[in-house]
């Protein structure tokens, strides 16, 4: 079947981070030519299966496309991106609110609030109501954990970075690039993508993603990522200076400053972060341990400190996990209040309007 041609291809758009939730669903739209389908409507309304029901028909079709999991369950979906087509639909509701700026010409607003019998709803008010508080209250408890470990993982990558040659990452580059991305005759162009977050399962790494977008992987293996912050950085600027489309993926611990890897899909080449955060096992991939870029005997000056700082982020992060369970739970019983208010038959009838849009029904 055609369909084989394009295996599951999974990303995050978004992830709680030390600076509370970052998503890029603001970049999506930004991609040249993308247009968005920006779905609207209360938790437990059949977002996220309508969602589903349209990658699997696009797979069944063969349409290339990607899957956007919500980093809050990664078992429901934030979005779906039609490659081909060069368009998406979202889900455009908090945390990552997106509203449209030219609706119809860029946007379409698909709204299944009409779907929701709000008589039916109001008779729970106050427990629905607290439930929204109570969930807002677990996920800020778990950003100020995750902003913690996120202070101790950026005081161990300073004091690698006080051990790093720097000079010698950069010709390390260069030979690399050279040998290849030979260069071509396009425009760079790129889209952000996270391939791992935090969630209420725990680090969860999309490594099927890569395996279905790259043969050929360059693994940098570094604990507390000074050098391989450089290596990504120097590498994305070589790749869009040689005519490349790349996928960038921001470390989700931090996004603003830090990139984890790089698929480039024409090449079928990937350079990845391997650490213990979100460890990769790929038999084939090419290892390049970053401690030949660092005085090991100046880092080790540092090793009670930085053992110290892993073991402490590894339980924070492990206790916002736990809070982001919670909050889960918290969701799941709010779902339960809003599905025995929705019609879902107009769902279905939503869900159908989606499918004839994409050419997937």
């Amino acid at each position: 079947m055609e369909s084989s041609v394009h295996p599951s291809v999974d990303f995050f758009l978004g992830a709680t981070t030390p600076a509370g939730f970052k998503g890029y669903f603001a970049p999506l739209r930004r991609e040249p030519g993308m247009q968005l389908v920006l779905l609207k409507s209360g938790p437990g309304c059949g977002k996220s299966t309508l969602m589903k029901r349209l990658a699997r028909a696009a797979q069944d079709k063969g349409e290339p496309i990607q899957r956007i999991h919500c980093a809050s369950d990664p078992d429901s979906l934030d979005g779906v991106v039609f490659l081909r087509q060069k368009r998406a639909i979202i889900d455009a509701t908090a945390p990552h609110v997106v509203e449209p700026e030219a609706p119809g010409a860029d946007e379409w607003v698909l709204s299944l609030y009409h779907t929701i019998d709000a008589d039916a709803l109001h008779s729970h008010k106050d427990e629905v109501t607290a439930l929204f508080a109570r969930n807002q209250l677990l996920r800020s408890r778990a950003a100020r954990y995750v902003a913690s470990a996120g202070s101790l993982l950026l005081d161990s990558r300073r004091a690698e970075a006080c051990s790093a040659n720097f000079e010698k990452v950069r010709r390390y580059v260069k030979r690399l690039c050279t040998r290849l991305l030979p260069r071509t005759e396009e425009m760079g162009s790129e889209e952000l993508r996270l391939l791992s977050a935090t969630t209420p399962k725990g680090e969860v790494f999309y490594q099927g993603t890569v395996q279905a977008l790259a043969d050929k992987c360059i693994l940098f293996r570094d604990d507390y990522g000074a050098v391989s912050r450089l290596l990504l950085e120097l590498i994305r600027a070589e790749a869009l200076a040689r005519g490349y489309h790349i996928i960038t993926c921001p470390c989700a611990m931090h996004p603003e400053d830090k990139i984890d890897h790089i698929i480039i899909p024409s090449l079928r080449l990937a350079f990845l972060t391997d650490n213990r955060w979100h460890p990769v096992r790929l038999s084939a991939a090419q290892t390049v341990r970053c401690s030949r870029f660092v005085d090991r005997e100046n880092l080790s000056a540092c090793r009670a400190r930085l053992r110290f700082n892993e073991r402490a982020a590894a339980e924070l992060l492990e206790q916002a996990c736990a809070l982001m369970a919670q909050a889960k739970s918290c969701h799941d019983e709010l779902e339960t209040y809003y599905r025995t208010a929705v019609d879902f038959a107009q769902v279905d009838a939503a869900a159908a309007q989606c499918m004839e849009l994409f050419g997937v029904g």
